[in-house]
Formats: C-alpha cells, sequence, structure tokens
C-alpha cells in the first residue's frame, strides 16, 4: 500500500478527497447577487447535519485561479439565506454548465436555460428543473484559511421543503423516481440506477 503526506500540493489532497469520498451528493445552491440577478453553482462538497433543527452544510473552496471567495459562498455571508436545489439524470448537462465561471452578476439561470422559481420564505430564486427544494436561512461559517484551495464550513436551516409529487409517496422520497445523481472523481457522474437492500441492524428505524 502505498502512503502520502498531506503538506504537499493542493492538487494532490484534492485528487485524493474527491477519488475517495464517493459518489457524493451535489448541492445546486442558488443565491441572489448583490444587484438582485441570480446566480446557481453545483458544491459536490455536501452533507446533512441535523435532522431538528433541519440544517444542511456544504464546503465551497477558495478559487485557485485567482485566491478569491466565489460567488455563492458572498452571496450567502451578504444576503443571510439561499436555496438547495438537486441534480437529476435529465438535468446533468444544464446543471454542469452552471459550473462555468460567469462574470459577476451574469444569470446562470438564464446562461443554463433553467427556470426560475419565487421561493417563500427567502428571497433566492428556486431551480424549477429540480424536484427537490430546500430554502434555507444562514446559521454559521467555518473558515480553514483564505488560501487558494482552502476550504470553508457553511451551514443553513432548512425553514421551507418543496418536493415534486411525482417522487413523494406515503411520506418518503423515492429514489428510483427522483433519479439522484452524484459526482466522482475527475469528469465522471455517478447514477444511482442500480439499488440494492440490505435490512439496516438497528432496533428503530424511521424509514424502511
Amino acid at each position: 500500500m502505498l502512503s502520502f503526506d498531506t503538506n504537499g500540493e493542493f492538487a494532490n489532497n484534492y485528487k485524493f478527497l474527491i477519488g475517495s469520498i464517493l459518489p457524493r451528493p451535489i448541492a445546486v445552491v442558488s443565491t441572489l447577487n448583490e444587484d438582485g440577478t441570480n446566480n446557481v453553482a453545483p458544491f459536490s462538497f455536501f452533507t446533512a447535519v441535523s435532522a431538528k433543527p433541519m440544517i444542511i452544510a456544504f464546503s465551497p473552496l477558495i478559487r485557485t485561479s485567482t485566491g478569491e471567495m466565489k460567488d455563492t459562498p458572498r452571496n450567502i455571508l451578504r444576503e443571510k439565506e439561499f436555496v438547495i436545489n438537486f441534480v437529476t439524470e435529465e438535468t446533468i448537462d444544464k446543471i454542469n454548465s452552471t459550473s462555468t465561471e460567469l462574470p459577476y452578476g451574469q444569470d446562470e439561470f438564464e446562461y443554463a436555460g433553467l427556470n426560475a422559481l419565487d421561493s417563500d420564505v427567502v428571497k433566492a430564486r428556486r431551480v424549477a428543473e429540480s424536484p427537490i427544494h430546500f430554502e434555507c436561512i444562514f446559521r454559521d461559517r467555518l473558515s480553514y484559511g483564505d488560501e487558494p484551495g482552502c476550504g470553508q464550513i457553511i451551514t443553513g436551516e432548512v425553514v421551507k421543503v418543496h418536493v415534486n409529487e411525482e417522487i413523494y409517496e406515503k411520506g418518503r422520497i423515492i429514489t428510483e423516481k427522483f433519479k439522484p445523481v452524484g459526482r466522482g472523481a475527475g469528469n465522471d457522474w455517478v447514477l444511482c440506477n442500480n439499488l440494492i437492500q440490505r435490512e439496516r441492524l438497528m432496533g428503530a428505524q424511521i424509514q424502511k
């Protein structure tokens, strides 16, 4: 087995992270720019944190190209709100195009051919093509530095959930109808089209 120290190049560490932690769920985060235009960007460092209160977290890195904070965290820290949208098999190409580094203020909804929906609680818009939306209020930020490639954790409290009724049955989301997509290493994407079942060995289960 090969062994590596982590005090070398950023790129080496990054490749180990994205090549090992997979498949990674994708948070498609929509925010408002300072001039009121829409911003949408995908982040694959994303997870659930708490059920009550309902808290999610994602980790946008400092841009390696410029050393600047990305537009999404800039907008969240200013507006204190955002929306989490999700990727499906049908929307891979459009969501992938939102990762393009556009000039600040250019609308990613329009650039990617996505449709915007008004939210109920927050001002940030929802991606109509996403079957699930989490309207979030900013909770916390933990920074690990300001150099290129440094990460930060941004958490948000989900204050409103929207679910397409076509993928929702008897109080649960049906994965086969949701058709979520994950990220792998490099340009790899992962489809959830080959599910297996294993009984969980615990006393109580909320979802079976």
